[in-house]
């Protein structure tokens, strides 16, 4: 965008600089020389005007390009949580499984020991 308000203000003053240059060596009467300031005047407001909107345009474009590909990586971004909390839930529910499993193992064992405790105190005795 700064390369282009450069090139603006270049072709501005550059036309400005012709004009000036033009009146002073021009064989011309004052009111010819005043009409064609006014026309050079008018042209370089045109060609300043057709660069404003064309960077507007431009500028425009790339804007709407950058929210498209914005929205685009957010759904991605928010199809990737989706499928994470998914893992996260199946292994969760993978992790209470082990753990029931587990639980219900030692309890086994614990009550096997203490059946065989009593077993050999009852031996014993």
């Amino acid at each position: 965008m700064c390369k282009r308000s450069d090139f603006i203000g270049g072709l501005i003053i550059g036309g400005l600089v012709g004009a000036v240059i033009g009146i002073l060596y021009a064989p011309k009467s004052g009111k010819e020389t005043r009409e064609e300031i006014g026309r050079k005047t008018d042209e370089l407001l045109s060609k300043a005007k057709e660069e404003f909107d064309h960077a507007v345009e431009k500028s425009r474009k790339a804007y709407e390009a950058a929210v498209g590909r914005l929205k685009a990586l957010e759904e991605t971004a928010k199809e990737k949580v989706e499928e994470a909390e998914e893992m996260v839930d199946e292994l969760a529910g993978r992790g209470k499984e082990t753990l029931q499993e587990g639980r219900s193992r030692i309890k086994k064992a614990v009550e096997a020991g203490v059946e065989a405790f009593r077993e050999e105190q009852d031996k014993a005795v």
